[in-house]
C-alpha cells in the first residue's frame, strides 16, 4: 500500500512538473535594421514611435552616421534591411553593386543654409562672408552628402553678382576642418570652434547656440533622400514595405514636423 501512495505521487509530481518545463520564452518580435543618414538623426524615434503604431509586431532598431560611411558598413557585410541616404548616389551604388534592391525610394527632400556662432565673431552677414580672409570654415568629409551639396551651393552662388569666381576659391582655402558628418559639422559651429558652415536647415533649426545667415533661395539646393531595402536581408519585403510606408502620410507627417519636404 505505501508503494501504491509512493507511485500515484510521484506521478503527481510528474504531472505538476509537465507544464514548467515545456514552458518556453515569448518570442521576441521581428526587428527591422535602419540605418540613417545621420540628418535623420533627430527624426528616428518619432518615426519608430510612428511605424509602431500601424505595424505593433515589428521593431525598428536604428543607427545614424554619414551616408557614405553606411554605405561602406553594408558593402563590408554589416547586418541592415534598410538604408535611408542624405542623397540618392550612395543608394543608387549599392543597387548597382548588387548589395540592395531597387529602385531607389525618394522619401523627403531638404535645403541648405548657413550657420555661425551664436555671438557671430567674425561678423557673417550673407554667404559670401564665406570666403572672406581668415574665415573658418567647417565642412563635411568630401565623400559626405552634404559637402557635396555644399559644393553645388558654392557654384550656384559663384554665378551670381558680387561674388563672382574667386568665391568658390576663397570658400574652399577656408575650410579649416572637415568633419565626419553633418551633425559633428554642426556641433563644432555651436561650441564655436568654427566661423561659419554651409548644413541642411533641418540641423539647423535642431541646434542651439548658433544664428542662420539666409541663401539666396534662387541659389539654393534641394537635396532629395533616398532609400532602399539591402539585399542580403532576411525582411527585404518588409524593408520594402517600410519605405511604402515612409513615402505615405504617416511618415511624411512625421518628417514635416522635423523639418523635412515633401517627397519628390
Amino acid at each position: 500500500m505505501r508503494c501504491f501512495w509512493r507511485e500515484i505521487g510521484a506521478i503527481v509530481l510528474a504531472a505538476g512538473l509537465t507544464p514548467a518545463c515545456s514552458a518556453t520564452a515569448p518570442t521576441p518580435p521581428p526587428q527591422l535594421t535602419i540605418l540613417a543618414a545621420s540628418s535623420l538623426q533627430s527624426s528616428l524615434t518619432d518615426l519608430a514611435a510612428a511605424w509602431k503604431t500601424s505595424h505593433p509586431n515589428t521593431e525598428l532598431v536604428t543607427s545614424s552616421g554619414a551616408t557614405s560611411m553606411l554605405r561602406t558598413q553594408i558593402e563590408q557585410g554589416s547586418p541592415a534591411d534598410v538604408l535611408l541616404g542624405a542623397d540618392t548616389t550612395n543608394a543608387q551604388a549599392l543597387i548597382d553593386e548588387e548589395d540592395a534592391i531597387g529602385p531607389v525610394t525618394p522619401f523627403a527632400t531638404n535645403a541648405l543654409t548657413v550657420i555661425v556662432p551664436a555671438s557671430n565673431p567674425k561678423g557673417i552677414e550673407t554667404p559670401a562672408d564665406l570666403a572672406k580672409a581668415g574665415t573658418c570654415v567647417i565642412a563635411a568629409a568630401t565623400t559626405v552628402p552634404i559637402n557635396k551639396y555644399a559644393e553645388q551651393l558654392v557654384a550656384n552662388l559663384a554665378q551670381r553678382p558680387g561674388y563672382g569666381a574667386s568665391f568658390a576659391t576663397g570658400y574652399e582655402t577656408n575650410i579649416c576642418s572637415r568633419e565626419d558628418n553633418v551633425g559633428a559639422v554642426v556641433n563644432k559651429i555651436s561650441l564655436g570652434e568654427g566661423d561659419a558652415a554651409i548644413v541642411y536647415v533641418t540641423d539647423a533649426e535642431a541646434a542651439q547656440n548658433i544664428r542662420q545667415i539666409a541663401v539666396p533661395a534662387d541659389s539654393n539646393v534641394v537635396a532629395t533622400y533616398g532609400g532602399v531595402p539591402i539585399a542580403s536581408s532576411a525582411n527585404a519585403s518588409a524593408g520594402a514595405d517600410f519605405l511604402t510606408w515612409l513615402r505615405g502620410p504617416a511618415g511624411q507627417a512625421v518628417l514635416k514636423t522635423h523639418g523635412f519636404g515633401a517627397a519628390p
